[in-house]
């Protein structure tokens, strides 16, 4: 335990509300402001992406006792599930047997952490819009509107959770010598509806993540409790097989007989979700500091925004929670250096999530449809069986562990370039599972 503070964190999604619980924890007194109605009294907006929790996210609930609780609201994934063009579906699992990622509606995730915060003394303030902070202070400054009167609360720290677009952050990015870059990609995303079957089962494997990949587009789609699918169409804004090309009814009726033949009978509202649902952006941001001395810190999206392709933008942001609760063990009351050691230890491994997670559309979107590349994979999980000393898979890396990101991206970097010399060995396709390939990976890990 803490000596007592009183602590602001802005932002009541899935890190804001993680943290609170910590913070709680250790004894201080935690207020969580968003601008937003109560999640848990609206209807979800269809601009959603469902979650995976991998071993990141897990343990960062063990340590505050709520994973068997979150347990309840997933779903396990234990596979790939690939549909290709011509109707062929190949399956690629994650892990070794057991391993497996789970499936989260990030709506029902988001409505039970902040029941759990509450259960835990957290206080909500909701429809609160905190347009600035003055940091040497710590000083919330809230109003109805950005030009309008503002009223000033007093806190002795502060978290900005607030998102990609955090307004913490803005204010932080107003000194100087604060670093701050933002991409947008020209790549967007669509959500898409499958509905339960009607006796609640699912219509396709609920314990795979099904891709369609098609290139430079794909549709994916992850299970819910409820029998239904989350699907996720991302595809360029422009250009060919774009969303600039999918004006009405009959182009898009047309676009997805073409390239999705098999969701026909599994997607029946598919041109009243496409129609209703927006489209969405998907964007990097990347900044630092990330904190100002021992008043505010920022936290998962607003230090670190990346985009969805490798399942880690929550895992991430909980495993920033992980690593500031090690460093308040660490160092008791001595917050400038939790600060200061928080951020040196998170902003690499950030980093190169980010840059993973870039890489991972390319896989999921193209590589998984060429045979050369699950060969490969293949070849990797036979080895890895038979060496687990030697041979950790990137994914398994990224997912199934709690090594560094950055080290993981380094290695995964190393043994990728071990795998493009096997694939060059003649008749690499017959004598994928031999002592030579076997020798050869061995030989080059020396």
């Amino acid at each position: 335990m803490q000596n007592p503070q009183k602590i602001a964190v802005v932002g009541s999604g899935l890190v804001g509300t993680l943290l609170a619980i910590y913070l709680k924890r250790q004894g201080h007194t935690v207020h969580v402001y968003d601008r937003s109605p109560d999640i848990r009294t609206v209807e979800f907006s269809g601009r959603s992406i469902n979650l995976v929790m991998s071993n990141r996210g897990w343990k960062a609930m063990e340590d505050v006792g709520l994973d068997d609780e979150i347990r309840k609201i997933g779903i396990p994934v234990d596979k790939r599930a690939i549909h290709l063009k011509d109707g062929k579906l190949n399956y690629q699992y994650y892990g070794k047997d057991g391993e497996a990622i789970f499936s989260l509606s990030r709506g029902v995730l988001n409505r039970r952490m902040i029941d759990l915060a509450e259960a835990e003394g957290v206080t909500f303030f909701f429809e609160h819009k905190i347009w600035d902070v003055t940091l040497a202070t710590a000083t919330l400054h809230i109003g109805e509107t950005e030009r309008g009167e503002w009223t000033e609360l007093q806190y002795d720290k502060v978290f900005g959770a607030d998102g990609a677009f955090s307004r913490i952050r803005h204010r932080m990015q107003r000194q100087s010598m604060f670093d701050y870059s933002q991409e947008f990609m020209k790549l967007g995303y669509k959500e898409l509806h499958i509905p339960a079957n009607a006796d609640g089962t699912h219509k396709i494997d609920k314990n795979s993540l099904h891709i369609w990949p098609r290139g430079n587009f794909m549709l994916m789609a992850l299970a819910n409790l409820d029998g239904s699918f989350t699907c996720t169409l991302f595809m360029p804004f422009e250009g060919e097989n774009s969303f600039e090309q999918l004006k009405d009814e009959a182009s898009l009726v047309d676009f997805f007989a073409n390239y999705f033949p098999d969701t026909a009978a599994v997607i029946p509202d598919l041109v009243r979700d496409f129609f209703k649902n927006p489209t969405s952006y998907l964007a990097i941001m990347k900044c630092y500091p990330w904190t100002f001395e021992d008043k505010v810190a920022l936290i998962g999206d607003a230090s670190h925004a990346i985009v969805p392709f490798y399942g880690h933008g929550m895992n991430a942001g909980f495993e920033d929670i992980t690593i500031l609760s090690e460093m308040m063990s660490k160092y008791g009351d001595d917050w400038k250096t939790i600060f200061s050691e928080y951020q040196k230890s998170r902003k690499p491994n950030a980093d190169a999530i980010a840059e993973l997670s870039l890489r991972n559309f390319i896989e999921m979107s193209t590589k998984t449809a060429d045979e050369k590349f699950l060969l490969q994979k293949k070849i990797e999980k036979w080895f890895s069986d038979k060496h687990p000393d030697k041979w950790m898979p990137l994914y398994s890396r990224v997912t199934f562990s709690l090594q560094p990101y950055a080290e993981a991206l380094a290695i995964g970097d190393f043994q990728n370039k071990i795998m493009e010399e096997v694939m060059q060995m003649p008749n690499i396709e017959a004598i994928w599972n031999s002592e030579a390939v076997e020798n050869k990976i061995i030989d080059l890990l020396k």
